[in-house]
């Protein structure tokens, strides 16, 4: 599937605080912990656990919580399918959306049992 302008401004839009718990949810159905979402998503934006409880509080857009994150630099080994889109065909343009779908793929693989360090991509 290719991503539209269109798409990556509704992503861009959407609030984080708003999807956060349905992370969560998903993670806590199949064992998994708040904790492990956290590491998860500090490896991937640099966001300690204080500062993401900032951004939920705040009601910051996926714009704003990607153009503040510190992208890790092993984020180009983030590669597979999610939602029907090849991580590593996202067009550079649509950077949003493929940060986006990255964080969407640790958070699939910490939901299917993978072990930390594989999603933390460490060897």
């Amino acid at each position: 599937m290719k991503v539209t302008a269109k798409k990556n401004e509704q992503v861009a839009n959407m609030v984080f605080a708003s999807i956060y718990p349905l992370y969560l949810n998903r993670l806590v159905k199949n064992g998994r912990t708040k904790e492990e979402l956290n590491q998860v998503i500090e490896w991937f934006t640099g966001y300690d656990e204080k500062k993401l409880q900032e951004l939920i509080e705040e009601k910051v857009t996926f714009g704003t919580f990607f153009k503040e994150a510190k992208i890790h630099p092993n984020e180009h080994l983030i590669k597979g399918v999610v939602c029907g889109y090849r991580i590593e065909e996202i067009e550079d343009e649509f950077i949003l959306y493929k940060q986006c779908r990255q964080m969407e793929k640790l958070i699939d693989e910490l939901a299917r049992g993978r072990k930390m360090d594989k999603i933390l991509r460490q060897g």
